[in-house]
């Protein structure tokens, strides 16, 4: 009698062969994906919580037209299976918006756990059923008002005419940018950030795909985000982490700043590059996301 878990493993992967991780990423860099499926972060973070990855394709006339990266019966690096194994403190990568390297013509289930399923796969995964929760996606720099644009602007030349400076991030080593980020979360936000004692590692494994602007004022760090870029072949996404601010200084807007900053840099990148953007800032949950972003509906299984 064959154990009822390999039955369910069966019924799981049904449709799905296991691959080979260069495949997986053949198969990523072929049809695209985003931040929490991109090859090397699935590998590296997987790496550092100690948890094997599973790769899985689906296969037409011989060709690999669909991937995916698993944890046992979750997506890979999965906020859930964090929770699961008991790995929540290795990283953090917020309610990152899942999009799979899937073939846009291909129609099949995906019968693994997965949230915040972007809609690029509404008609290509068919279990898929609408989250209440919604994704927070940049707005286009035409879709704000002279009105606003104009106050951002100000905000940034009277932070710098007052001491203020902006920074690359990628100036800093990821010792340095973990000790400013949890510094600056903590001044914002009054608890630890999460995953602190895996922060500086993470950030490593992170670096090629770190982008923005950390703000100074007369040398001393004030204000941070963390956000992680990738580039597939038709598009470019980015996730927005999260954020610090020293509450000393939000006379200067800080956060207001940064977001101008970050988002204007990523939306000049992507049209450079002749490709859509997806700028997430995660769950639409707070007022201030309402000033950048449009709320997009997305999908769990």
């Amino acid at each position: 009698m064959i154990p009822f878990l390999q039955l369910f493993q069966a019924w799981r992967e049904r449709g799905w062969q296991p691959i080979e991780s260069s495949e997986y990423a053949a198969t990523w860099f072929c049809h695209g994906g985003s931040v929490a499926t991109h090859p090397d972060v699935v590998a590296g973070l997987s790496q550092l919580a100690g948890l094997p990855v599973r790769y899985l394709g689906h296969r037409q006339d011989g060709e690999i037209v669909g991937a995916i990266a698993t944890w046992d019966r979750h997506l890979a690096l999965s906020r859930q299976a964090l929770k699961r194994f008991q790995k929540r403190d290795f990283f953090d990568l917020g309610n990152a918006e899942i999009i799979l390297p899937i073939s846009p013509g291909l129609s099949i289930p995906v019968n693994f756990e997965m949230r915040y399923v972007s809609a690029l796969h509404q008609e290509n995964i068919g279990n898929l059923k609408q989250q209440k929760e919604s994704l927070a996606l940049a707005r286009p720099p035409e879709d704000y008002s002279k009105k606003f644009l104009y106050n951002q602007r100000r905000e940034l030349r009277l932070f710098e005419e007052r001491g203020g400076t902006v920074c690359n991030i990628l100036d800093f080593s990821p010792e340095q940018i973990a000790q400013m980020y949890a510094d600056l979360f903590f001044r914002r936000w009054g608890f630890p950030v999460p995953a602190k004692s895996h922060l500086p590692a993470a950030l490593e494994i992170m670096r090629p795909h770190m982008f923005g602007s950390v703000l100074k004022h007369e040398s001393r760090p004030i204000a941070i985000q963390l956000l992680y870029r990738v580039e597939s072949p038709a598009w470019i996404s980015v996730e927005y982490i999260n954020g610090g601010v020293d509450p000393d200084f939000q006379e200067f807007s800080p956060g207001s700043i940064l977001s101008y900053l970050n988002t204007q840099a990523a939306w000049s990148h992507a049209r450079s590059a002749g490709k859509p953007l997806r700028y997430s800032f995660g769950r639409a949950d707070r007022d201030y996301k309402n000033r950048w972003c449009h709320p997009v509906p997305v999908f769990r299984t």
